[in-house]
């Protein structure tokens, strides 16, 4: 007697620990892929840093995420459950100095990939490449393989579709109009964990580092560092402000914060001082040479003035006038509404159909976070296939 058939789509880190999940409870398991090679945005992602997941505690570690609904699947796999199932595909970590996991030193993206490709294999998973989802039922999906249409009966169907940044790596976001033809809600795609522009250009600062600030906005805010761009900024807590930034019009103003462990009255009081102003800000406060650069910014008067300048170090303002382009941005928020879905992730509409991973509304800052859900998103679905 053959076993059922699950049709995953996708092979983002989602689609693939269901598979592996799925193949373990002895269905058979098909894996299908539009481009020639698997999980591209898994390994140009890898490059900028590969953090795995985030060593938090679990109640800190789902605070990071913006709905109810991810934050519950986060918690059923977690950022341990997810060390020790990299443990077991050989793949050993490390925690990072900030809290993020990494890979244990020389392993890189194209290793993690090839240690799951190879436990996939072991369970007699396949993968077809150079498929391309045109459409779906509850009982049959459609692809395009060299011009030829082919459908195919599946049991159960898990669509892993992607976001809609990094087109080329294949998160294209061209299943969204196939969606919206049948009726299911997709809230806007838009640019998350994106650089902003700003209205001051930075020209002079381009590439350089801000450490040990803080970034506010709204009553919100974020510590770390910052890079600047020929175009504006970058950076953690740039990132993190983007979901508050996107509920407002631009322009806006964000403010740094240069020095947050000090008062406005103890910046005052060392700024007293008599000798030149630049000197005291490196002698005294300790500035590096890029944060007494961006200081250069401000008007003469408030250079000069000790209390104008205290203020102004606690509250340096940069506006904003955008987001980056959706297609360099690492994700987007957006994506397939959780009222289409059961508690499973079953579309209610189409029966037998799951989404999971970044197709999904939800948002998470960079850190370990985005990944932790596309993993978290795969277990739910498949130990929620009976």
């Amino acid at each position: 007697m053959s076993k059922p058939l699950i049709v995953i789509v996708g092979t983002g880190p989602a689609g693939l620990i269901a598979a592996q999940q799925l193949a373990i409870k002895g269905f058979e398991v098909h894996i299908y892929e539009q481009n020639k090679a698997a999980a591209r945005k898994f390994l140009v992602a890898g490059h900028g840093g590969f953090n795995l997941t985030h060593s938090e505690d679990i109640d800190t570690f789902i605070g990071n995420y913006d709905k109810i609904e991810i934050q519950r699947i986060v918690k059923y796999f977690n950022n341990k459950a997810t060390v020790e199932w990299l443990d077991k595909l050989g793949i050993p970590t490390f925690i990072g100095s900030s809290g993020k996991i990494f890979p244990a030193k020389g392993i890189k993206p194209i290793h993690v990939l090839q240690a799951i490709l190879n436990k996939l294999a072991d369970a007699g998973i396949k993968i077809h490449y150079g498929h391309r989802m045109v459409d779906f039922n509850e009982r049959e999906i459609t692809f395009v393989q060299q011009n030829e249409y082919i459908q195919i009966p599946y049991y159960k169907l898990i669509l892993g579709l992607g976001g809609g940044s990094w087109s080329k790596t294949g998160s294209d976001a061209k299943w969204v109009n196939l969606f919206k033809a049948k009726d299911i809600q997709v809230n806007a795609l838009q640019p998350a964990n994106s650089g902003l522009n700003t209205k001051d250009k930075f020209y002079t600062l381009a590439g350089q580092v801000l450490k040990n600030i803080q970034l506010k906005f709204a009553g919100h805010e974020k510590s770390g560092e910052i890079v600047f761009t020929s175009y504006g900024i970058e950076g953690a807590p740039v990132y993190y402000l983007n979901r508050f930034l996107r509920k407002l019009s631009f322009p806006n103003q964000l403010f740094l914060d240069l020095k947050p462990a000090y008062t406005v009255a103890s910046i005052e009081k060392v700024l007293e001082n008599k000798g030149n102003v630049t000197s005291i800000l490196r002698d005294r406060l300790k500035f590096s040479q890029t944060t007494i650069q961006l200081l250069r910014f401000l008007d003469k008067e408030t250079y000069t003035d000790s209390g104008k300048l205290a203020s102004a170090i606690k509250n340096f303002p940069i506006e904003v006038v955008s987001f980056r382009p959706i297609d360099e941005v690492i994700s987007t928020a957006g994506g397939v509404s959780f009222a289409e879905l059961s508690n499973s992730l079953e579309l209610i509409k189409y029966p037998h159909v799951f989404c999971v991973g970044e197709m999904l509304d939800w948002e998470a800052p960079t850190g370990g976070y985005l990944l932790q859900a596309c993993f978290s998103s795969g277990v739910w679905v498949a130990d929620n296939i009976k």
